[in-house]
Order: C-alpha cells, then sequence, then structure tokens
C-alpha cells in the first residue's frame, strides 16, 4: 500500500526469535542476538534483552562484557555461519620484577584443572604486590599441552629428560633449587594433591626451612585461609612463600592469553638418587569406585554385545560404567550408574558408548576433562559434548579398538623382549 495512509506490515519469524532466545540450541549462533538486536516474544511485544552489556537485571545489577570486547570476534551480534575462533588480548610481560613460580601436576603430560586454579591464584597474588610480575610454571616430564598460554603461563620452564620421568622427587627437587637460586621468587605454588604437588612441595618447604600452608583455598598477598581437621575447620595465617593448594582455590585464567616464553636454567646436578620408580602397582580397574576412576568406559542402550564391551574394557585397562537405561534393563549393576541419580564422576578420559546423553548422565559427567563418544547418531546430545566422536555401529567401533589395543600390547611386550636381551 502507498499514500499517506501507507503503512509497513511487521512479518514475524516465531522460529528464528525461539531461537535466538534459547541459548542452547544449535543454531543461536547463527541468528542475530546482537547489543540493537530486538527480541519479540509470542505476543508479538519486544523484549527486552538480558545479554546485552550494560543491562540491568532485576537485582540492580549492570551486566559487563567479560569478552572485553571481541563480542566480535567471537560471532556475537552478527550472524555466523560457524563458531568462530576468540583471539582473547595478549598479557605480555617484558621485564619483570619478580616472579612466582608453580609446579602442575601436569598428569598424563597435560595441565588438569587444578594445575589451572592454581595458575589463576599465582596472577590474583600478581595483582597484590607492587610492581610487574610473571607467573613461571615449571613442568617435568612429557608434555602434551598445547594451551600453557590461554592457561596464564608468563614464562615455561620444561625439564623433559628421562632423569624426570616417573617418580623422580630427588631430581626434581634439584632443579626446583637450580629456579630458586636463578629467579628468587616471591611464591612457590603447588597443588595439593596426590599426583606429586604435595610431596614435591613439601620437600622443598623442608630444604628451604619454610613452613607451606597446606590446602590453601582462599589467599592474598597478606592472609591465607586453609582447610584443617578433615576439611571441618578454618585456619587463618599469614601468607607464607610456599602454598600448597586445594582444589577450586581461585578461578582459572579464561580471558587473557599469555607469552609462555621459555627460560632456560643453568646446569643442574645429577644426584644420587635413593628412590627407585618401580612403576605402577597393577590394579583392577574395577576394583576402583567410579567417583575416583581416572578412565571409565560406560555402556548405554547402544550396547548388544556385552561380552564384548566387558573385554574392551579389560584391553583398554578402564573401569566400567553405564547410564540408568543399561542398569534398570538388568545388564549392569546400580552402582554402575552414572549420572546425577548415580554417581558423578571427574574422570580424565570418559568414553561413552551408546549412551545418547539424557541430562541427568550429562550432569553426572560434568567434571570430565575429555569425553569420548561412540554413537550411531551423530546428532545426539552426547556427540555434541564429546571432544572426539566415532560416529558408526558401536560393536564395530569397539571390535576395531580392542585389535589395536592387542596389536600395540604386543610390539611393546616385543620392544621390552629386545630390550632385555
Amino acid at each position: 500500500m502507498s499514500g499517506e495512509g501507507s503503512f509497513e506490515v511487521l512479518r514475524r519469524d516465531p522460529r528464528a526469535e525461539w531461537i535466538a532466545r534459547n541459548r542452547l540450541h544449535p543454531l543461536h549462533g547463527t541468528i542475530n542476538v546482537g547489543e540493537e538486536a530486538e527480541v519479540r516474544g509470542p505476543s508479538g511485544l519486544i523484549r527486552k534483552n538480558p545479554h546485552k552489556v550494560g543491562f540491568i537485571g532485576p537485582n540492580g545489577i549492570k551486566r559487563i562484557d567479560r569478552l572485553k570486547g571481541n563480542a566480535t570476534a567471537a560471532g556475537l551480534g552478527r550472524r555466523s555461519s560457524g563458531p568462530q575462533e576468540v583471539q582473547l588480548p595478549l598479557h605480555a610481560v617484558e621485564n619483570p620484577d619478580f616472579y612466582i613460580v608453580v609446579v602442575p601436576d601436569l598428569v598424563g603430560g597435560r595441565l588438569t584443572s587444578q594445575d589451572k586454579d592454581v595458575l589463576g591464584q599465582a596472577h590474583k597474588l600478581v595483582k597484590g604486590i607492587d610492581g610487574e610480575g610473571a607467573v613461571v610454571a615449571v613442568c617435568f616430564g612429557e608434555s602434551k599441552e598445547e594451551g600453557y598460554d590461554t592457561a596464564g603461563v608468563d614464562r615455561l620452564i620444561h625439564l623433559g629428560g628421562e632423569e624426570y620421568e616417573g617418580f623422580a622427587p630427588e631430581q626434581r627437587l634439584a632443579a626446583l633449587m637450580q629456579v630458586e637460586a636463578q629467579l628468587q621468587p616471591k611464591h612457590w605454588l603447588f597443588p595439593d594433591s596426590v599426583h606429586g604437588g604435595a610431596d614435591l612441595g613439601s620437600r622443598l618447604a623442608a630444604r628451604l626451612s619454610e613452613r607451606p600452608a597446606v590446602q590453601a583455598w582462599q589467599v592474598d598477598h597478606a592472609s591465607t585461609v586453609s582447610r584443617g581437621a578433615s576439611g571441618s575447620k578454618d585456619i587463618q595465617r599469614a601468607t607464607p612463600r610456599i602454598l600448597l593448594l586445594a582444589e577450586e582455590c581461585a578461578d582459572p585464567i579464561d580471558e587473557t592469553r599469555h607469552e609462555a616464553q621459555a627460560i632456560e636454567l643453568a646446569a643442574i646436578p645429577l644426584t644420587i638418587t635413593r628412590l627407585k620408580d618401580q612403576g605402577q602397582v597393577a590394579v583392577d580397574p574395577n576394583a576402583i569406585p567410579l567417583a575416583e576412576a581416572e578412565f571409565i568406559l560406560s555402556a548405554g542402550n547402544g550396547i548388544h554385545n556385552w561380552e564384548q564391551f566387558h573385554e574392551a574394557a579389560e584391553v583398554l585397562g578402564a573401569t566400567e560404567g553405564a547410564s540408568r537405561v543399561a542398569v534398570d534393563d538388568g545388564f549392569m549393576p546400580r552402582f554402575r550408574q552414572v549420572g546425577a541419580t548415580g554417581t558423578w564422576v571427574t574422570a580424565r578420559v570418559y568414553i561413552a558408548v551408546g549412551i545418547s546423553g539424557a541430562i541427568q548422565h550429562m550432569q553426572g559427567i560434568g567434571q570430565c576433562d575429555k569425553v569420548i563418544a561412540i554413537n550411531s547418531d551423530a546428532g545426539c546430545d552426547m556427540v555434541k559434548r564429546a571432544a572426539l566422536s566415532a560416529i558408526g555401529d558401536s560393536e564395530e567401533v569397539l571390535a576395531e579398538l580392542i585389535k589395536l589395543m592387542q596389536a600395540h600390547k604386543a610390539e611393546q611386550a616385543e620392544g621390552g623382549d629386545q630390550n632385555a636381551a
């Protein structure tokens, strides 16, 4: 219609509006939900966008921009055909006035979630000290980590010789004493864990005649609060040089990237070792409680060959788990059930075979580091959650996996016989 009485017909797309309101929808990133977007509700009224920077919620708190102006790079506020890589701002320390040293556990060659918490705590301490400080990570053994920069490492010391492999506290302590002499750090930070941080931190404290704070969970440059009496009491004291930190002691670094520049140490003397690492004691994986297991092979209703599943778990050396459906059908005992209605697990590697991913199950594996999905449905929730997915028949995939593991073990055994000869 044209002329003075002309008006524009407003055409709505209810489906697009619903996707824009639902941030968990797979297509949410393709809808323009930027700061200037208008979202209309089912009644046609314009709704306020609570995700807009500067929006004041019902509690009176203004929403801040945690991406620090990188919303465009993250794909927010514009249409995108897929996920966009966020370029975090670089935090550079050219000439540090002091150092804070973190000695991560580096389990399996990668930073654990507790390691990242400790690095976050190191940066909190840096901010409370006058001058420009740098966080140094001292890593031993094989390193597979590719995210030192986004974890908050300003300087990196990697010692990967054979003398540092396995349980080698004496040689590692000699290296830390060289770091002490060369960098003279303000603080030493260790994860208070069974993976080596508690042992090595205690050895360094004894060598330096320092009284460390253990199970520390609230730390600033002035005071430290530690858990005592089996976690039933808090103990407060002045912050010492050496800190053994509990899990979730601080938020990990997630808004900046760091240089992770390598530091070379002077020659480290080889120590006469009085301890010999005989390797890990063989343990039946199914004797390990699910809540403590680090490697879990979990079955759902997609499993039809249960003998093959048990064989795969044995060959892989994994603890067996199951979804609620598999337990309810009588294929697995109740104590093997993973999920909010079963056992919450914190495995480093969780392989879900034939599990679609009900919400209760997804809640139970929320703290797992790496999730691998084997499923015939490429669109199921477990595949979306997984870091690696194998799409296909679970029986065929497990058969190939068993074959590869048996060949790998045979190759290792042959190599060991040749070395012995």
